[in-house]
């Protein structure tokens, strides 16, 4: 089943940001993973606050070759210039086929 990465960042410091958003691509090909989205604009349509953050959302084959994505060290490295731009979150989510259960807990 599928996985996604949900990344959501403040930029503080675009110029070292971008030399992340440089490196990125090539890391994330290794492992056969694309971007669904990479910093388009975000529309909040029910609640607040208003999303002012960058999304990214990644998607990998699964949760294994995700996460063997984000430790790689090239890209462990790369993502040094991240932290040092920004303050945000990256979670995981795998895709197990549950989209059709109404029980919010499960």
């Amino acid at each position: 089943m599928p996985a996604y990465f949900i990344c959501t960042m403040t930029v503080h410091d675009p110029e070292t940001y971008r030399k992340y958003t440089a490196l990125t691509p090539a890391t994330l090909a290794r492992y056969g993973g694309k971007f669904l989205t990479r910093g388009d604009p975000v529309e909040t349509v029910e609640g607040s606050p208003e999303f002012t953050e960058r999304m990214v959302i990644l998607e990998f084959a699964d949760k294994t070759t995700a996460l063997a994505w984000y430790n790689d060290a090239d890209y462990q490295s790369a993502s040094a210039f991240r932290r040092l731009a920004s303050k945000g979150r990256m979670c995981l989510q795998a895709g197990d086929g549950n989209t059709v259960n109404p029980d919010p807990k499960v």
